[in-house]
């Protein structure tokens, strides 16, 4: 079975820190931009659309892969996947344009380190 996402853990965690910042569940649901219903349904068990996952989640400061099962804290993603993802996230690029450069990068990148011999001949 693939990686899961902990729902439960998930919600504990905002629990705590709603419970922390003295607030109520209204107050969570509108300071994160989320509807109640979302975290209804999440207090039952059943997993954020992906919008709302990423507003929890920016409101709380928490990083997603803590919550997912069988996620190695030590391993960091590679640095094209970092470079891709701020290529979609600048908002000066149309989506068009960032897939364009990021198409450019990736190929670019994965043509280079076939050839490099990756960090055996590196200097």
């Amino acid at each position: 079975m693939g990686k899961t996402f902990s729902v439960d853990a998930f919600y504990a965690a905002i629990d705590a820190i709603r419970k922390a910042r003295g607030i109520n569940w209204k107050q969570v649901a509108n300071e994160a931009e989320v509807s109640a219903s979302t975290l209804s349904r999440m207090q039952n068990g059943k997993k954020p659309d992906v919008d709302g996952l990423a507003s929890l989640l920016s409101w709380s400061n928490l990083k997603a892969e803590t919550f997912i099962s069988g996620h190695s804290p030590s391993a960091e993603p590679k640095p094209i996947a970092q470079i891709a993802s701020l290529i979609r996230m600048d908002q000066s690029l149309t989506l068009g344009n960032a897939q364009l450069m990021e198409d450019i990068v990736v190929n670019t990148y994965n043509r280079l380190s076939e050839h490099s011999g990756r960090a055996k001949g590196r200097k």
